[in-house]
């Protein structure tokens, strides 16, 4: 149905949403992978989107590292954990918008105070606004914008344009956990590939299971079931109560810590044995990224039976197992036959390969363990 021109005249009166002046900032904001570029991005969008003389970022963060603070212009340390700033959060948990003239009874008291001389009156700024986002009631991340007088306080149109960007820079912040949780457990599941076949479990924060190899699957089972019934039956058992309970325990100290910012010892690992098989032993570590700026740690889990260990002879991690499993199958057989002491012509009447062929599986197993030669990888396959 064809609409009235003054249907069409009001419908191009209509303002958009967000203004078109914003659109490459917030394109740039959406693309952001990580802290500095986020920060970046918020730079870009405030200040295409209002007049101001400073803009600070902070990330709320693990007791394992310090917090993440960014200015655009150099600012002492403590902004956002001085009074009467902090104060007011605590008082009103999940407020997402603070003036910073909200934060005392009047302009006196304002121009009189500590905060004022020490964090705004250096930068010649006497107005402020503060956005806080949330997780539940967990504080996330914290932006303030402050201006100066001739700049003016946040004016109603601002205010709306703020309300509109916050939903954007939200979901920026929920991508960048998600990033950052994705990384961590990658740097994680590197970290423990090359032990191999180590039972090896990862968990989120939330106990949820990421990654759990056979052998741990195995573990498991031998740990709820005992031995002699794990044999006969097929390896289904949950992550046994006794880690998880640890785990808490772990999530515990971290909480506690995180509110003094000082990591306390035993915060970062836990042993656990079995209470009536104490040769069964799970090690957990508490992994953090160390960029992350949002998203909190996960459970590394090695799972060990030391009386395997024991009666091998080798300490764990010691044995040649977790250095041929990085190998592929003609590779450990050509390894195997280095280690015998064969030559390059004698792998390769036994293997049925060319002697080039033997070479280049060579090469690759020296470029896989990082050894440079013949003897390295024999002392390192003992």
């Amino acid at each position: 149905m064809q609409r009235s021109k003054g249907n069409l005249r009001a419908a191009d009166n209509l303002e958009p949403v967000i203004d078109p002046a914003l659109e490459r900032p917030l394109l740039n904001l959406h693309r952001a992978m990580n802290v500095n570029s986020f920060w970046k991005a918020v730079q870009q969008v405030l200040s295409a989107a209002m007049p101001n003389r400073v803009i600070g970022l902070t990330l709320q963060h693990t007791p394992i590292l310090p917090l993440i603070a960014r200015w655009t212009q150099p600012m002492p340390q403590g902004f956002f954990a001085a009074e009467p700033l902090q104060s007011y959060v605590v008082r009103r948990p999940r407020q997402k918008f603070v003036r910073i003239r909200d934060l005392f009874s009047n302009r006196h008291s304002f121009i009189k105070s500590a905060f004022y001389r020490r964090y705004m009156a250096p930068q010649k700024c006497v107005h402020g606004i503060c956005l806080f986002f949330w997780k539940r009631h967990r504080l996330v991340c914290m932006i303030a914008i402050m201006r100066t007088a001739p700049q003016g306080a946040v004016s109603p149109a601002e205010m709306k344009l703020l309300r509109q960007l916050y939903p954007q820079f939200l979901a920026v912040l929920r991508r960048l956990e998600s990033l950052e949780r994705q990384r961590s457990v990658l740097i994680g599941l590197e970290e423990f590939v090359g032990r191999l076949p180590l039972p090896t479990i990862i968990l989120r924060w939330d106990l949820k299971l990421i990654y759990q190899n056979r052998a741990a699957r195995d573990f498991c089972n031998v740990w709820e079931k005992g031995p002699e019934e794990a044999r006969m039956t097929k390896a289904r058992s949950p992550i046994p109560s006794g880690i998880l309970d640890r785990c808490r325990v772990l999530k515990q100290q971290w909480t506690r810590t995180r509110r003094t910012n000082a990591l306390q010892a035993g915060c970062e690992e836990e042993q656990v044995h079995h209470p009536r098989r104490p040769h069964l032993r799970a090690t957990i570590h508490l992994k953090q990224l160390k960029l992350a700026g949002v998203a909190r740690p996960h459970f590394l889990i090695e799972c060990e039976d030391l009386r395997r260990h024991a009666a091998s002879g080798a300490a764990p991690g010691n044995s040649r197992l977790p250095h041929l499993a990085q190998l592929t199958s003609r590779e450990q057989e050509v390894a195997g036959l280095v280690c015998d002491g064969r030559s390059n012509q004698e792998i390769a009447e036994n293997a049925r390969l060319s002697v080039p062929m033997v070479k280049k599986h060579l090469h690759a197993v020296f470029r896989k363990l990082e050894v440079p030669s013949r003897s390295r990888l024999m002392t390192l396959m003992r």
